[in-house]
């Protein structure tokens, strides 16, 4: 037998919330924080035991799309609830200086994790969020157009969970898949962006680190190099890899990855045999990549693995079909919108099969683009937004959106939006320009 029935149950209501926003990365503590602050009671859902995503549990490392060229200067356009996450992050020494790369058209804030998992922690209990740490999203209760309640696993057995309104920023859209929204998986073609797992290397010795591969390109020179005087003595997984110092410099983020289901295509996240296999495949490429490190760059002779991240670092899987899809026109476009909950200053990041291609705005003196509230209001739920990698957006599209800067723009309006909707409202039909006045207040830039 393929199937069993499980037999039917009562379940106990863990809490009843006016929000209840699943998934702590950037959109979900935006979103969290933003919901309690405007007087909601809220719940936010985590599947690990800390919060930071796929910048704690996929150890990215650095915040991307914060930054963006505005009338030909970089400066920092993404605002609000990010502002006092990287402010807590540095008054814990964990936050780096900003790092440029690309010729100077993209910048990032890398960050020490467990300063990161520290900072939000009180980030949100001051702002009055509840927290359900080792919990997963396993299904929800639809009456009619709206999610009565959300099923939640836990060590303490399947669980309920009321709210007037939830957020979604799961990352892989789980919950408006249970909820029946439609939604699109990868590009369409059996495959999508595919990911990484990372991993950090120290006990660098680091001056002769530096100027060996200081520069953001610079190890990628000496693969080149190493390949042509040693063809076949390594094998790496794509090209362009990243190789970028912590704020201690003894200390180097590793982003060289790539991992392939048994098809060649990218690794899909939500299919519970290939990311099972995936991560031995991404732990496999890190030892590979190591052994060239340790043997051919200058400084990591006596280096070692100080940790490879908890889970292979997702970049696309399920997003949803929202009211508006962001396009990649619209980041080559530098789209405007009059529904605008803010920017996103990252360029398309298409990681292809074996490579990494990048297309920037074509205006390069205004390489952002505004983000339009419609992209969060998901199709046939009246009470559910979808906030993050997962929100509405062509394959193309996400490939920019899905960065952190963005994430946490979508998250603060979704959060912001979800204490303003009313008994039985429905958030298609919230007042935008109100919306938009009180994200203004809150520090966000929208336009």
């Amino acid at each position: 037998m393929n199937s069993l029935v499980e037999p039917q149950r009562s379940l106990p209501v863990f809490g009843s919330f006016d929000v209840v926003v699943v998934g702590g990365g950037p959109a979900g503590i935006a979103a969290a924080v933003s919901a309690a602050r405007h007087g909601a009671s809220t719940l936010l859902v985590e599947r690990y035991g800390f919060l930071g995503g796929m910048g704690t549990a996929g150890g990215v490392t650095n915040f991307a799309g914060l930054y963006g060229r505005v009338g030909g200067q970089m400066q920092q356009v993404v605002r609000g609830v990010a502002d006092e996450l990287l402010s807590r992050i540095d008054a814990l020494g964990g936050l780096n200086k900003p790092q440029d790369g690309m010729g100077g058209r993209i910048r990032v804030r890398s960050y020490d994790v467990s300063a990161y998992k520290c900072a939000a922690d009180p980030l949100l209990q001051e702002a009055g969020v509840q927290l359900l740490f080792h919990a997963w999203a396993a299904s929800v209760i639809r009456q009619g157009s709206r999610i009565e309640a959300l099923v939640v696993e836990t060590k303490s057995g399947r669980q309920a969970i009321r709210a007037g309104s939830f957020i979604d920023c799961s990352g892989d859209a789980d919950v408006a898949a249970f909820a029946g929204v439609p939604f699109e998986v990868g590009d369409g073609a059996g495959s999508g962006l595919f990911p990484t797992t990372m991993f950090r290397v120290g006990q660098v010795d680091a001056a002769p680190a530096l100027e060996a591969v200081g520069e953001f390109k610079a190890i990628n020179d000496w693969i080149d190099r190493v390949k042509a005087a040693k063809p076949g003595a390594y094998r790496f997984a794509r090209e362009g890899a990243i190789l970028r110092p912590n704020i201690d410099p003894r200390e180097w983020r590793v982003n060289v990855t790539q991992i392939r289901n048994a098809q060649g295509k990218a690794m899909n996240g939500v299919d519970a045999r290939e990311l099972s296999e995936g991560e031995l495949e991404g732990r496999r490429q890190i030892a590979e990549f190591f052994r060239f490190l340790k043997a051919e760059i200058p400084g990591f002779a006596q280096s070692a693995i100080v940790d490879i991240a908890p889970q292979v670092g997702i970049r696309e899987t399920r997003r949803i079909r929202g009211l508006y899809a962001l396009s990649g026109e619209d980041i080559l476009g530098s789209a405007r919108f009059d529904d605008s909950i803010g920017l996103n200053a990252w360029p398309m990041e298409l990681h292809a099969e074996g490579r990494v291609d990048w297309r920037f705005p074509r205006d390069e003196a205004n390489a952002v683009n505004e983000l339009p509230w419609r992209m969060l209001v998901a199709q046939g739920v009246d009470n559910l937004l979808v906030a993050g990698r997962c929100a509405s957006m062509t394959h193309e599209g996400q490939s920019a959106a899905r960065a952190s800067g963005a994430c946490f723009v979508m998250g603060q309006a979704a959060g912001t939006a979800a204490a303003m909707l009313k008994d039985n409202a429905r958030f298609a039909d919230i007042d935008v320009p109100a919306l938009q006045a009180r994200l203004q207040a809150d520090g966000a830039r929208l336009s």
